[in-house]
C-alpha cells in the first residue's frame, strides 16, 4: 500500500509575507472597482501602489485620499490599514477564537511571528486583549477627534474622526484633509493641541507594542515590568524627547520661526513622535532645512518598538546595538541592558535586521537617485527611501514625480519595511534548519 507523505506546514516566516500578498492583492482589486474612484477609475498601479501603502500601514500616496477616493474607497483603504496594522495572523487568530476554534501549536508559532515576537504567552487571551484594547483607543482617538471635525464637516467630519483615528493609532498616515487643501496632512491644525495631541498620543500607544500593553494589563499579577517593557520606555521616551529638542534647536529661525513659544513646542513633539513610522505632520516638509530631514530620515529608520503597528527597525534594537558597543568598550564578554545579559542570538538578530535594512534603503535610495531627471535631490531620494522602509509616510515629494521604476521599488521598500526584511529572507529560504546542527573549527580573523 502506498505511503502518502502528510504535507509540511509552512514556515510562520513564509506565512506572513504570503498573507500580506494576499490582502494588497485582494485591496488593490477592490481600489480598481469603479465605485472606488470619484473620477469612476484609476489606474492599476495607483492602486496597488494605494494597496500596498495602507496594508504596509506607510502613508505614501500617488493620489490624495480625500480628492481620489469615494467613501467605498476610503473604507477600503481603512479597512486595509487596521488589518495591516494589528497584523493580518492577529485578526484571523481573532476570528477562530470568536468562533470558537482551537488555536494549535503552528498557529500560535504563526501569530508570534507575525508580531516580532516568539515568547507571546497566553494564546487566546492576548490576542482578544489586542482586538479589544485597539477598539477602545481608536473609539477614545475618534471621539475627541469629532470634537474638531464635526463643528467643521458636519456629518462628513465623524468619518474624518473614525479614518484619522483608525491610521493615527495604527501608524499609518492617511488622512482626509484634503478636503481643504489636498496633499495638505495635518498642516491645517498646527496651531490646534486637540487634534496634535490626540494624533500623537494613539501614535505612541500603537507604536508602544501589543507586548508592552500586556504587561501593564497585567501588572498586578506578575507585580514588575518586563525588562522588554523597560527597554521600550525609556527608549522611546529618549527618542521622543530628544527628537523634540532637535526639531526645536534645528528649525527655531526656521518652519517653526513664525509660532510662538507654545506653537514651536507642540510642533516640535507632534514632529518628533510622528516622524517614527506614523507619517501625519504639521509642518511642511518642503520647509525643513536639508539638516532636519536628514535627523528626521534617522528618527524614521529607528522607528516603533517590536509587536507594534509602527515599523522600522525597533526601538529594542537600536538599544542592543548601543549596549552592544558600551558593552564591547568596558571589555565585557556579554551584552548587559539593565543588570540583563542579553541572548547571543538576539544580538545576533540585531545586527543582521540593521544590516539588511539599511541594504533596502540604499538600493531604494539609488534607484530613486538615478532615475529622477533632476538634480540636486539626494536628500530628498533618501527621505524617501526611508520613509517607505521604515512604513513612516512622510514624503519629500519624490514619490509624486517619481517614475515607474521608483515607485515599484517604494513598493517592494515598503513590503520589506513591513514585514521585516529577516521573516522576508527566512521566507525565501529553503532547508535552512537542517544545517544548524553542522559544526565548523574554531577560526581567527582580525577587525577593526
Amino acid at each position: 500500500m502506498p505511503v502518502i507523505k502528510k504535507a509540511k506546514p509552512m514556515q510562520p516566516a513564509r506565512t506572513l509575507c504570503l498573507g500580506f500578498l494576499i490582502i494588497i492583492a485582494v485591496g488593490t482589486l477592490l481600489l480598481w472597482l469603479p465605485f472606488s474612484s470619484k473620477s469612476g477609475s484609476t489606474s492599476f498601479f495607483d492602486c496597488l501602489f494605494t494597496a500596498t501603502s495602507a496594508t504596509c500601514v506607510t502613508g505614501l500616496i500617488v493620489a490624495d485620499t480625500y480628492s481620489n477616493w469615494t467613501i467605498f474607497g476610503q473604507a477600503v483603504i481603512a479597512l486595509l490599514i487596521q488589518v495591516g496594522g494589528l497584523g493580518f495572523v492577529t485578526i484571523i487568530t481573532f476570528f477562530n477564537v470568536a468562533a470558537g476554534k482551537k488555536l494549535g501549536f503552528r498557529t500560535l508559532a504563526n501569530v508570534s511571528d507575525g508580531l516580532t515576537e516568539s515568547t507571546f504567552q497566553g494564546g487566546r487571551r492576548i490576542f482578544i486583549s489586542i482586538i479589544k484594547y485597539s477598539m477602545i483607543f481608536e473609539g477614545a482617538g475618534a471621539v475627541l477627534l469629532c470634537l474638531r471635525f464635526v463643528p467643521q464637516y458636519g456629518g462628513y467630519g465623524v468619518w474624518m474622526g473614525v479614518f484619522t483615528s483608525i491610521t493615527a493609532f495604527c501608524n499609518a498616515g492617511f488622512d482626509l484633509c484634503g478636503i481643504s487643501s489636498p496633499f495638505a496632512s495635518l498642516t491645517g491644525y498646527q496651531n490646534d493641541p486637540l487634534v496634535l495631541v490626540t494624533v500623537a498620543m494613539l501614535i505612541t500607544v500603537g507604536g508602544l507594542g501589543f507586548i508592552v500593553w500586556e504587561n501593564f494589563l497585567n501588572i498586578r499579577k506578575v507585580r514588575k515590568l518586563s525588562l522588554h517593557t523597560k527597554a521600550v520606555l525609556l527608549t522611546s521616551a529618549a527618542l521622543t524627547v530628544g527628537g523634540t529638542l532637535f526639531y526645536l534647536l534645528a528649525e527655531w529661525n526656521g518652519a517653526l520661526g513664525e509660532m510662538n513659544f507654545g506653537g514651536k513646542l507642540l510642533n516640535a513633539f507632534f514632529s518628533s513622535v510622528t516622524a517614527r513610522t506614523a507619517g501625519f505632520n504639521s509642518v511642511p516638509i518642503d520647509d525643513l532645512s536639508d539638516f532636519s530631514q536628514l535627523g528626521t530620515c534617522i528618527l524614521m529608520f529607528i522607528g516603533a518598538s517590536p509587536a507594534s503597528t509602527g515599523g522600522g527597525i525597533k526601538t529594542t534594537t537600536l538599544l542592543v546595538l548601543i549596549m552592544t558597543v558600551v558593552s564591547y568598550m568596558q571589555s565585557k564578554n556579554d551584552v548587559e541592558i539593565m543588570k540583563h545579559k542579553i541572548d547571543k542570538l538576539a544580538v545576533y538578530r540585531t545586527l543582521t535586521v540593521t544590516l539588511l535594512s539599511l541594504t533596502a534603503v540604499i538600493l531604494c535610495f539609488s534607484v530613486l537617485y538615478f532615475t529622477l531627471p533632476e538634480d540636486g535631490r539626494g536628500v530628498q531620494c533618501l527621505f524617501e527611501a526611508v520613509s517607505a522602509f521604515s512604513t513612516a509616510g512622510l514624503s519629500a515629494g519624490i514619490t509624486e514625480i517619481s517614475g515607474t521604476p521608483g515607485r515599484i521599488l517604494l513598493i517592494i521598500t515598503m513590503f520589506i519595511g513591513r514585514v521585516g526584511p529577516v521573516s522576508l529572507v527566512l521566507s525565501m529560504l529553503v532547508n535552512s534548519a537542517k544545517r544548524k546542527n553542522i559544526v565548523y573549527p574554531d577560526g581567527q580573523i582580525i577587525v577593526g
